[in-house]
């Protein structure tokens, strides 16, 4: 199955809103998908859980605001605020929905390696039959 965009009603839906600005939330969801395809491609099929949050992120608050207070008007935002990004934990969840970004092992063996040694075997019997002296083992 391929991945299907969500649609403004779904993002309306997602945010708990009544009523949606149609053409606002569908460019935001088209820019959603833009920014998690940088990440993986092709996106997975519940990556629309990703796309609906970083959407709805910038619908709500676009200009990103972290502080208001509403007495003597104060507002704060954040270095390089507005728009819209992928936190951190965004694009953990899109590599892990597509199936990266775990444990892996990588065997540096080449596969036609030989397994017996390449040094020359010394030909000297070891064990019973050789003389034993004690303290130095079998000489």
């Amino acid at each position: 199955m391929t991945f299907s965009p969500p649609i403004a009603e779904d993002l309306g839906l997602f945010l708990g809103l009544d009523e949606i600005d149609g053409a606002r939330a569908d460019l935001l969801v088209r820019q959603a998908v833009a920014l998690c395809l940088s990440v993986v491609k092709p996106l997975p099929d519940e990556a629309t859980a990703v796309v609906l949050s970083v959407a709805g992120r910038a619908y709500v608050n676009p200009q990103q605001v972290s502080y208001e207070t509403i007495g003597p008007m104060a507002v704060q935002r954040p270095q390089g605020s507005g728009g819209l990004y992928l936190t951190k934990a965004d694009k953990v969840v899109l590599k892990s929905l597509a199936g990266r970004g775990g444990a892996f092992t990588v065997d540096p063996t080449p596969a036609d390696v030989n397994p017996w040694v390449t040094w020359p075997l010394d030909e000297t019997p070891y064990g019973p039959g050789t003389e034993y002296e004690p303290g130095w083992g079998w000489v």
